[in-house]
């Protein structure tokens, strides 16, 4: 054999080997992401037990993923390992804050600091969507403490100005962060105010009738 075919033939053994890690991995990502969300539709329901059973599963997928992908660290980094770990970042931390629960941190979820923080930041769509359908209840109680939290956020997100290379584009979701908490401001505060006015109205009325 040639030198030139020894070249062809460890090149189709070497990209078969990352092939087959790909192709491996790639499923797992795809089952991750649908069990991050249907992980959070639970949450909206209140069934943190379901929430946390598919939590743990697409936990597993991810460490399964970065087994599949220790040795080839360029396709680990090329994308949709980053976007399971971003959903499974934001289920997680939607579920925790919704409990009133510590928050996890990427060390706990094993994931990169990147999709972590994207995944924050998308989290508090999903509370401002809890909090609206708290609102429609009339279940005020508990609201103010979850705009707090993400005031917090973006209070923390808003600091962390570095290159998008470096954040995964975590300046676009900062800016969409800030919208979701003004609306979500004004919408509470609206909803608080008239409440509160029920509330004096009910009492002139029993006062009247007494």
């Amino acid at each position: 054999m040639s030198d030139l075919q020894a070249i062809g033939r460890a090149a189709q053994d070497y990209l078969a080997t990352k092939f087959a890690a790909r192709e491996r991995a790639l499923p797992k990502s795809r089952a991750a992401i649908r069990l991050c969300a249907n992980a959070i539709r639970a949450a909206h329901r209140g069934e943190f037990d379901q929430s946390t059973r598919q939590l743990t599963e697409a936990g597993g997928l991810l460490r399964d993923m970065a087994l599949d992908l220790r040795e080839h660290q360029d396709i680990f980094y090329a994308g949709f390992v980053a976007d399971a770990q971003k959903e499974y970042s934001e289920a997680a931390l939607t579920s925790a804050l919704m409990q009133r629960q510590q928050p996890p941190t990427p060390d706990v979820l094993g994931v990169e600091w990147a999709p972590y923080l994207n995944g924050l930041g998308e989290a508090v769509g999903e509370l401002r969507r809890y909090i609206l359908d708290r609102m429609r209840q009339g279940r005020l109680e508990g609201c103010e403490e979850l705009l707090a939290d993400m005031d917090e956020i973006y209070s923390q997100l808003i600091t962390l100005d570095y290159p998008d290379a470096i954040t995964g584009n975590l300046r676009r979701t900062t800016d969409a962060v800030r919208g979701i908490l003004e609306k979500t401001r004004g919408d509470l505060t609206l909803a608080v105010s008239q409440e509160r006015l029920n509330a004096a109205m009910n009492r002139v009325h029993e006062s009247l009738r007494g």
